[in-house]
């Protein structure tokens, strides 16, 4: 099992979960969850206290993923899978992303 904190503004807003099944769980932090004035970090993933489940890498977290040759670039220097989506995912958006969502490894 792999985890990442998500940030929303700096703020933690959740943790992403690969399982060993390579299904994915996200929830929302208690406190970002419990905070009125903190919004969804996405359209498709709106606050809720229970967890989202997927079989497949969420298409809000997918998305933040460069493409085409840029993909390539990053997986061949990261060595990385470039079917690895989770891994290129943390691996890259821990800084500069578009919008205002970074996400962070989490040791386990």
């Amino acid at each position: 099992m792999q985890r990442a904190a998500v940030y929303r503004n700096r703020v933690l807003a959740g943790v992403l979960t690969k399982k060993d099944d390579r299904s994915y769980i996200f929830k929302y932090d208690y406190q970002y969850f419990n905070n009125p004035n903190n919004p969804a970090i996405s359209l498709t993933l709106p606050k809720t206290k229970q967890e989202y489940h997927s079989n497949t890498l969420f298409p809000f977290f997918f998305n933040i993923l460069s493409e085409g040759v840029n993909k390539q670039l990053q997986c061949r220097q990261l060595q990385i899978d470039e079917n690895d989506s989770y891994s290129l995912l943390v691996a890259t958006s821990q800084n500069d992303t578009i919008g205002a969502v970074t996400i962070t490894p989490l040791k386990d």
